[in-house]
């Protein structure tokens, strides 16, 4: 499919940190595909869309089933970086026939999103993708467990720096989850449970010897990969370095334990790495997800039905084209 031929990408709140890492990366990726943003400050919206090329600024209002569009307004597919707690975004891209990702929801918050799926199965591809790095550690967790016969145990660690942790939406988005979210979810040998206490919390090395404190935190890679590898225990946790050395700790820490092709009990460390960590790799995954639901990368468009980043991106093909980037990714 040629991507000139395609209506705008709508990326609502396309304005931010992360949605505009991901405009670019979809700029460098499809010179030719349209695009319109939509955020709170159209100044900055107009500004975006200016330096990007071939994108428009668009108001969008989501207390309004049309999205307070044109109703001649037509998209190829709908991107949402922030919480709609309307979820019109959705039915909006559910009565269009087009792709929808919502990223910005919690294992806690989904319910809503499938149900509509379920009840629409053949409306349109609906991606939830409120995975860390949009999707990016999940396919890196599955590359990491390629080798492997049996997957036992997966441990992520997300460590951030205080100057990564995101732009106003990132943050009040934080402050939400904080407000209102249950203990974490993660599979524990074998038995799901929402994590209290001591419990919801990790002590790790980093890759330079410090240790520290992680907090788990209520992502889907815990139930993604749960269901993909039948993993016995799955978490990810989030620390944070302040240190004189934070600067090394904008990276993903990924701890596998099971066996290998020859029965051996194997025990390995991955770490994925790049110099603008969480949102421009967040980012690279929301650029990549929208090409393969779109069929841009060769393939045909992604069928309607509900997905995870796992069920259309392929681990290997992501992995290759990260490192053509320049992002880094290596075992110890």
């Amino acid at each position: 499919m040629s991507a000139s031929t395609l209506d705008p990408v709508l990326l609502i709140g396309g304005a931010g940190r992360v949605g505009s890492r991901a405009a670019r990366s979809l700029r460098s990726m499809h010179p030719e595909l349209p695009v319109a943003i939509a955020g709170r400050d159209l100044g900055k919206v107009r500004q975006l869309a200016s330096e990007i090329g071939h994108a428009s600024a668009v108001a969008v209002d989501l207390e309004r089933a049309d999205l307070g569009l044109d109703g001649s307004a037509a998209f190829s597919a709908v991107v949402v970086l922030l919480k709609d707690d309307s979820l019109n975004a959705l039915q909006f891209a559910q009565a269009h026939g087009v792709p929808y990702v919502a990223i910005a929801d919690y294992a806690f918050d989904i319910g809503p999103e499938v149900a509509m799926a379920i009840a629409r199965p053949t409306a349109s591809p609906v991606l939830l993708l409120g995975h860390f790095l949009g999707g990016i550690a999940v396919l890196a967790t599955l590359h990491a467990v390629r080798d492997l016969q049996r997957v036992d145990n997966i441990e992520m660690a997300a460590i951030f720096s205080p100057a990564d942790i995101g732009g106003p939406t990132a943050q009040a988005d934080m402050a939400r989850v904080a407000g209102i979210a249950p203990h974490p979810l993660m599979l524990v040998d074998g038995h799901w449970v929402w994590a209290a206490g001591a419990e919801a919390q990790r002590t790790f090395t980093d890759i330079d010897g410090m240790t520290l404190q992680g907090q788990a935190y209520p992502l889907l890679d815990v139930v993604s990969l749960a269901a993909v590898t039948d993993a016995m225990s799955v978490r990810i946790d989030a620390a944070m370095r302040e240190d004189e050395e934070a600067s090394l700790g904008h990276r993903l820490i990924i701890d596998v334990a099971g066996v290998g092709r020859c029965g051996e009990s194997q025990r390995t460390r991955w770490v994925i790495e790049d110099s603008d960590f969480h949102q421009g790799m967040s980012g690279m995954g929301l650029a990549l997800a929208i090409e393969r639901l779109l069929g841009l990368d060769g393939g045909k468009p992604v069928a309607p039905g509900l997905h995870h980043p796992e069920t259309i991106l392929d681990p290997e093909s992501v992995m290759n084209r990260l490192k053509e980037w320049g992002v880094r990714f290596h075992s110890y």
